[in-house]
């Protein structure tokens, strides 16, 4: 049974559930957020309890949010991508990492952008004129917070195999918070694995199908990746 993932390509979630699906050949469906209808009118808006994307279509069964997506792939469409390790304790640590590159990492990274909408949870009504400069101060010294913090147990640490949980979250996380606040020379493990994350085949493609709707990031996509 075909597969449908609903989501847009520009979408740092939608790359989460996208780059299992390409890293296993999975077939499925991609069915594209419509640009002249509020996304509550869509289905994900009718479907995901806080009316966000991705949303995941198997069968009869509905899968929201875009970890429980990596993790339906995972036990329901297995591939040759390790996405959950099988050793229980690499298990937890996948499933930590996995959250600390979503909340603290896509997080603040999606904190910044907020500032430049009108209303956060209505971009469709468009960008105020001047960002709100506490919200992206703050969301930027939260990401240079996070990634001294990686640095740190990048030094001690191993990450699972890619493409693991931990490749979902922290490719689309890495890619637009370093256009944010840039990672740089001082924290060269993490820019190391930011740099090896976007050489993967299922990350590039996400990159190279995102790449027409860059002059849509409202604090300006730079002209490099």
């Amino acid at each position: 049974m075909t597969l449908t993932l609903h989501g847009h390509l520009f979408s740092s979630y939608t790359w989460k559930a996208l780059i299992p699906l390409y890293a296993n050949n999975t077939p499925f469906t991609f069915a594209p957020m419509a640009s002249d209808r509020p996304l509550c009118e869509q289905f994900p808006g009718k479907t995901h309890p806080g009316g966000h994307i991705p949303v995941l279509v198997d069968g009869d069964t509905v899968v929201v949010e875009a970890t429980s997506i990596v993790e339906h792939l995972a036990v329901h469409h297995p591939g040759p991508a390790p996405l959950i390790p099988e050793d229980p304790a690499a298990a937890v640590v996948a499933r930590m990492m996995d959250r600390v590159f979503d909340h603290y990492v896509m997080g603040n990274m999606q904190r910044v952008v907020s500032a430049y909408f009108i209303d956060r949870d209505h971009p469709e009504l468009g960008l105020r004129e001047q960002p709100v400069e506490a919200e992206v101060a703050g969301g930027k010294a939260r990401l240079r917070q996070a990634y001294d913090w990686i640095e740190g147990w990048l030094g001690q640490n191993e990450l699972p195999p890619h493409v693991s949980l931990v490749t979902c979250a922290a490719a689309p996380s890495l890619f637009y918070a370093d256009w944010i606040e840039p990672i740089g020379p001082a924290r060269p493990r993490l820019s190391a694995l930011r740099a090896e994350l976007l050489d993967l085949p299922p990350v590039s493609r996400c990159v190279e199908d995102a790449r027409p709707f860059r002059a849509y990031f409202p604090v300006g996509a730079p002209n490099r990746d």
